[in-house]
């Protein structure tokens, strides 16, 4: 037809497949990028660089999704490919967020001792700088978080090697790959320093918007390293003390003033920050109920509070979500969708409740059809499509879902 769109939307089906990466749209974006990198040099590039591999993870991150092996396979040697030429750029070599990368993407494709090989090089090559270097905090906090996920089970994971990682990041040393042990003094005395590493960035004044940035970027590392720490090493209460205690100091403005501008040192100067904290503490509520038994609602009110703070947050729906398709009453969470659709103008609470509902719906046709050969078609499930439709209706007629082409598609795709 002469029309295709570039990149994708993960959001429609298309009979069974999902649609994916269109070839010519592919190519587009991968012209733009190889045409900015000759433009570009310095810091830029790494940047540029990050951004590129970012995409070609989600790729892979879509691949496996989608269950496809063959697809993955072949979209695998493309993004390695592409990382270690990146890599190879004398820029690059020592750039740790790239490596950082490029490690999770081996991750991503099952590799998991190349992987390890990775991370293990780049945190030799990475200097002393322990708590207080940002780049090396965030890589620690990823391979931790990796390697916890491999976890079966809480029992035993003091001598794991993720508390290996996170106990290294604490003593500022030179790094050293995991052997098989982990002493208990070192434990203890890694706990102690992310205690006072914590203490210090909570109660030090930022100077300027660009230390801003990344101070508040350093302090959701530290917390989420020192967070899994006490998770592994004490238990998940700890853990959720850690994220209680630092969301209730960033929440409250401070009586100190900053020098320069005379604001009140709080929430004003951590918004993003606060926001990270929150998604790092309900990924591992969820990851808890995982692998061992534990209520749910701490979790849900994690998410009830932390919605109605963040009402765009997509990740934080999409574990709302996840939580309520566990519960068999569906009135709360109508309840506390209108809620949010009605206090604030983002376009995320209505598309989320409408796919709430399908799902709900989709549910149902599966239960009422099972075994029962074609009388399902008899008897169709009239009140949530009416529902459904009426959602539809409410969000087409806001401000920004009047402008979203996302939602018109949806509703013709329900439509039909």
């Amino acid at each position: 037809s002469g029309f295709n769109s570039i990149g994708h939307m993960d959001t429609m089906l298309r009979g069974r497949h999902h649609i994916g990466h269109y070839k010519e749209g592919e190519e587009f974006i991968q012209n733009v990028f190889h045409v900015l990198f000759l433009l570009f040099s310095g810091k830029e590039k790494s940047n540029l660089s990050i951004c590129w591999l970012q995409y070609e993870i989600s790729k892979v991150v879509q691949c496996l999704q989608a269950k496809n092996k063959k697809k993955l396979k072949a979209q695998g040697r493309k993004s390695k490919k592409l990382a270690k030429n990146l890599l190879k750029e004398p820029d690059n070599r020592n750039h740790l967020s790239l490596w950082k990368l490029y490690a999770y993407l081996e991750w991503l494709l099952g590799n998991i001792d190349d992987a390890r090989k990775v991370f293990d090089t780049a945190l030799c090559t990475a200097g002393t700088g322990g708590c207080k270097s940002p780049q090396l905090c965030s890589l620690s906090l990823l391979y931790a978080q990796l390697e916890a996920e491999l976890l079966e089970s809480t029992e035993g994971a003091i001598i794991s090697r993720a508390v290996h990682i996170l106990t290294k990041l604490a003593e500022s040393g030179p790094y050293v790959p995991y052997s098989g042990q982990v002493l208990s003094v070192n434990v203890l005395k890694a706990r102690k320093t992310y205690e006072h590493a914590l203490q210090d960035y909570l109660s030090k004044t930022p100077v300027s918007d660009q230390d801003q940035v990344s101070d508040a970027n350093q302090l959701v590392n530290l917390v989420g390293c020192y967070a899994l720490f006490q998770y592994l090493t004490v238990g998940i209460d700890a853990a959720v003390l850690i994220y209680a205690q630092t969301s209730e100091k960033l929440e409250a403005p401070g009586p100190q003033k900053c020098e320069n501008t005379g604001e009140n040192f709080g929430i004003q100067n951590f918004p993003t920050a606060l926001e990270a904290i929150t998604l790092l503490h309900t990924n591992l509520l969820r990851f808890h109920m995982k692998i061992s038994v534990y209520p749910l609602n701490p979790l849900r009110e994690a998410l009830t509070e932390a919605l109605k703070r963040y009402p765009s947050n997509q990740s934080l729906w999409r574990s709302y979500i996840h939580i309520q398709r566990k519960s068999h009453s569906a009135s709360k969470a109508r309840r506390f969708f209108d809620g949010v659709t009605r206090s604030t103008n983002s376009l995320e609470p209505w598309l989320f409740a409408i796919q709430a509902e399908q799902l709900r719906k989709e549910l149902t046709e599966n239960v009422q059809r099972a075994d029962v050969g074609e009388i399902h078609s008899t008897i169709p499930e009239t009140g949530l499509t009416n529902r459904i439709v009426a959602l539809f209706e409410h969000a087409v007629q806001s401000e920004n879902g009047t402008h979203c082409p996302l939602l018109w598609r949806m509703y013709l795709n329900f439509l039909v």
